[in-house]
């Protein structure tokens, strides 16, 4: 994955559509992927409030787009 739109972030962004934080995992960021994940699985879990499951719907949008948008550091 060597620059922004690279195969292998379109790749992570399309894991992300599926599951929260797996292409941030894909791409070797932990710490991303556990936030990601986490956040969007507890807002989801809580449809039943519906503004939890607004925020985590816009969080998954997010993960999606940093994972399409990642350019690692040299």
């Amino acid at each position: 994955m060597s620059e922004q739109g690279s195969a292998g972030n379109v790749i992570a962004a399309l894991c992300n559509i599926f599951i929260p934080g797996l292409g941030h995992l894909v791409q070797g960021r932990l710490l991303a992927a556990f936030f990601f994940f986490l956040t969007t699985a507890a807002g989801y879990a809580m449809y039943f409030l519906i503004f939890p499951a607004i925020i985590a719907a816009v969080i998954h949008l997010i993960s999606i787009i940093s994972a399409a948008r990642y350019k690692p550091q040299p």
